[in-house]
């Protein structure tokens, strides 16, 4: 598994901006959240996938919390609007889906597994100011340790 050589930004740093197209109808560029929102950056492989199938719904599930926590979530990886949307209504996942095709932001966070042309599995929480808070990368892309719950733990902690 080869991961992208750009190294993951680390707490303290300004989180990389971006923008993409979301499964909400419009584009989402980070830097839009600077003063109001805590973001979380939802990395994963890839939609209908088994980890990520259930990854993404607890999420949602917990978007109302999140939300409290003045947070928004944003999931992101390589597929398609298209993909995402079709997965999402299967799924019953809410949070913006952003299409991340050719693995420009993924790599910019350091995550891109470039010889399977997906992203890595990783969350990076994000302050109201556009600061990485906490970066957390998975093992492989396979594992999901890190749950909803703790990051709502992180982000009471700020």
């Amino acid at each position: 598994m080869t991961q992208a050589t750009v190294s993951i930004p680390q707490p303290g740093q300004m989180a990389p901006d971006f923008t993409l197209p979301s499964t909400g109808g419009d584009t989402v560029t980070l830097s839009s959240y600077r003063g109001h929102k805590h973001v979380v950056l939802v990395f994963y492989p890839l939609d209908f996938s088994p980890v990520c199938s259930m990854q993404l719904p607890e999420y949602s599930g917990r978007q109302d919390d999140f939300a409290d926590a003045d947070t928004v979530i944003l999931g992101l990886n390589r597929d398609s609007l298209h993909t995402h949307k079709a997965w999402a209504a299967e799924y019953g996942i809410e949070v913006p889906l952003l299409a991340d095709m050719n693995l420009e932001v993924a790599r910019s966070y350091g995550v891109a597994i470039e010889d399977r042309a997906i992203s890595g599995r990783a969350v990076f929480l994000i302050d109201k100011e556009g600061k990485v808070r906490h970066a957390f990368v998975e093992e492989k892309p396979g594992d999901y340790t890190l749950r909803p719950g703790q990051v709502l733990e992180l982000i009471k902690a700020l």
